[in-house]
Formats: C-alpha cells, sequence, structure tokens
C-alpha cells in the first residue's frame, strides 16, 4: 500500500532559483551545451556560484550525465548525484531528491536540470524504436503488434474509454487545450506567443489518433531548463523570496505500466496521480480549495482532466467543466501544449514565479501552487508555497 502517514520532509528545503535556455524547434547546439546554460542560468537567479553546488539531480532517458554537466559548468565536487526514472514522470521528483539530500545534510545546494534537442534530435512522439530487450519492455508487446506505437496511440485508449464511460465528446479536450494557447499567448518565452486558439480550431484539428486530435498533443521542443534547491534557512539570504517545498510524493499505481496500463480494473482515472494526491494532501494538510494555481502536466489534454478529478477539485467526468468554469488558474505559462515541452520542467519553473510575483500571466496573492509531472508513467508532484 501506499504511504499512510504524513511524510516530515515539507517546510525544509526551497526553490531558490530557475533557469532556462530559449525553447526552439532546432536549438543548433547540443544537449550538453543546453544543459550548461540551464544550470548556469538558475545559479546566477539564484544569486550563487557553480562553487555554492555539491548535488546535481536528472532524469534518466538524458544524455548528459550529473557529472559531465557538472564539469561544463564549472561545478567542482559532489556529495550527490541522483536519476529518476520515467520520463515526465520524474519531473517533481528530481525536486523531491534534491530537498531529501539537503533535508539530510548529504548535500547543500542541489541543481535539477534537463535539457535535449527533443524536436531537432530525437523525439519520443515518434514512438518506440530500437527499444533494447527488458522486462520493463515487455508489456509494450501486448500492444505494439497491435498498431499502438506512439504515446498518443496509447494515451487515445483510456480518452476514450473515459468519453464512453462519461458520455461525452472529444470537443471537451478543448476546454484545456484553449485555457493553456491563451496564456501561452501572453507569455514572450512560449513558443505559441499571440497565437490562442478557439474551441472550433480545436475541434477542427486533424487527427492524430482518435479521440486525439493535434491541438490535443504537447509539443517537441528543444531547450533547457535548470531548478536551484537549497535549505529554507540559506533561502532566506539569497536575492529572490523562496518557493518553499510545502510538500512532494511519487506515485505508482497498482498494476502500473508505462502509458498501456490497460489491464487495470478502470481506465477513467491515473491511480498513479492519485497516490500522489494523498500523500501531497496528507503531509501539507492542504485541500484543493487551498491551492491558488495549478501547473499540471499537460502531454496529453485528456489526462489533464484526469488530474484534476484525481486531486478532488471536481468529481470524476466533471474535468471540463471544471477548467471551462476557470474555478483554478491553471498551466499560466501555456503549460507543455502551448509554451515548451521540457517534461514538465518548465512547469516548476512557472509555479516558482507565481510566487514570485514575477509570472507574466500573475495570479494575485498566489502562495500556494500545485505541480504535477507525467501521468500514464510512476510519477510525482509538489506543492510549494511562500515562505512564510
Amino acid at each position: 500500500m501506499s504511504a499512510s502517514r504524513a511524510d516530515t520532509l515539507g517546510g525544509k528545503a526551497a526553490v531558490v532559483g530557475i533557469g532556462a535556455t530559449e525553447f526552439s524547434k532546432d536549438s543548433g547546439r547540443s544537449e550538453l551545451t543546453l544543459a550548461a546554460e540551464a544550470v548556469r542560468a538558475a545559479l546566477a537567479d539564484a544569486g550563487l556560484t557553480a562553487a555554492d553546488v555539491d548535488g546535481m539531480v536528472t532524469f534518466t532517458m538524458d544524455t548528459s550525465p550529473e557529472i559531465t554537466v557538472a564539469q561544463a559548468a564549472g561545478i567542482g565536487e559532489l556529495s550527490f548525484f541522483s536519476r529518476v526514472h520515467y520520463g515526465g514522470g520524474a519531473a517533481c521528483a528530481t525536486v523531491q531528491q534534491a530537498a531529501l539530500a539537503v533535508a539530510s545534510g548529504v548535500a547543500e545546494v542541489v541543481v535539477c536540470y534537463r535539457a535535449f534537442n527533443e524536436r531537432s534530435g530525437r523525439r519520443f512522439g515518434s514512438g518506440v524504436q530500437r527499444r533494447e530487450p527488458s522486462a520493463e519492455g515487455a508489456a509494450l508487446g501486448w500492444a505494439l503488434p497491435f498498431g499502438l506505437l506512439t504515446p498518443a496511440s496509447w494515451v487515445a485508449m483510456a480518452a476514450q474509454r473515459y468519453l464512453h464511460t462519461y458520455g461525452l465528446a472529444p470537443e471537451v479536450f478543448g476546454q484545456v487545450a484553449v485555457v493553456d494557447r491563451r496564456h501561452a499567448a501572453r507569455n514572450p518565452a512560449a513558443y505559441f506567443y499571440g497565437k490562442p486558439i478557439t474551441l472550433a480550431e480545436h475541434a477542427a484539428s486533424r487527427w492524430i489518433v482518435e479521440p486525439l486530435r493535434l491541438l490535443d498533443c504537447c509539443q517537441e521542443t528543444d531547450g533547457g531548463q535548470a531548478i536551484v534547491v537549497t535549505s529554507v534557512e540559506r533561502a532566506r539570504d539569497l536575492p529572490n523570496p523562496p518557493a518553499v517545498i510545502t510538500a512532494a510524493a511519487q506515485g505508482a499505481g497498482r498494476g502500473q505500466e508505462q502509458m498501456t496500463s490497460f489491464y487495470r480494473d478502470e481506465l477513467t482515472g491515473l491511480p498513479e496521480m492519485g497516490v500522489v494526491a494523498r500523500q501531497l494532501w496528507r503531509t501539507s494538510g492542504l485541500a484543493p480549495g487551498d491551492i491558488d494555481v495549478g501547473i499540471l502536466y499537460d502531454h496529453f489534454t485528456p489526462f489533464v482532466l484526469m488530474q484534476l478529478e484525481e486531486f478532488g477539485f471536481c468529481g470524476p467526468g466533471e474535468g471540463a467543466e471544471f477548467v471551462a468554469a476557470g474555478e483554478l488558474p491553471l498551466n499560466t505559462h501555456g503549460g507543455q501544449l502551448g509554451e515548451a515541452y521540457l517534461h514538465g520542467m518548465n512547469g516548476i519553473a512557472e509555479a516558482v514565479r507565481q510566487l514570485r510575483g514575477t509570472s507574466v500571466n500573475q495570479v494575485a496573492g498566489a502562495a500556494r501552487a500545485l505541480v504535477t509531472a507525467g501521468t500514464g508513467v510512476p510519477t510525482s508532484g509538489l506543492l510549494l508555497g511562500a515562505d512564510g
């Protein structure tokens, strides 16, 4: 069973620096260069130097190892380095790992990063190619021969069941796409800056895999993003207001696979995010009504609706109505649909900006932010809060 009591990590560490490269479709430079640029930018934002860093965390499926990025960014000795598995599901878990290291005294300043040429280089949206044999990959053998070859096709199975169960039409997914693109249109860093869409444009976009249309699917982006974590005490002496890590959690559900958990009892929810939600609420003592802004992982629009339902913002099948009502400011940077696809790391940065009061789509008085990582895979989440 998942954790049944609150953990003690909350309030011991904070995000103090955020930095990114530009987001593009052809960066023209290596993934290592992107990573080093993002790390240096995050350290500058934090008011720290490479000499202050003694820990680094990244993802698997990454071509720039911790020691190589440390060398490229001028960082010296490391006392902590870690990688988290499962693609986009790792985003918030990198910050959790950093907070654990800081809280336990294993490291004092930890940098989390993600950098890739996901458009001009390897494109995750192209699906399974040249996979090495593994126990993990065996699950795909039940889906690939029948044409389920890409992430969109895997998500489409669950999305179709969701629509059928709740008597909905594919157009409901457009609520998420329209909100994301509206925010991206006001964000100069977003690829779709100045390009909002309407529900009609969403409904007219071409099918990718029914019931998913082009505008239900996230971008593929070149770029890098880095996050700096240190203790709350040290954070208070640095230039920017700290974003305190109020709670952090990981979650994998029963019968969990990577994007193909088709043999669960139900396909209309995201049990892995349910594990995360329960632990975040339990540890923080907060509830959905306490959240000022939600940064929810939006690789595909249906899974945003299911996340809202798993966290208790609304009932099952009610996610689209909730989004349409505008009750929770959502993905104020434009999300991965509108700003950039950096496996969710840019979403963490947006939550920090909201707590600092510097977002281009600032929510007045934002003091508590929920951030989630990739769904359909083992995942993670964060509750970030303003200090004091």
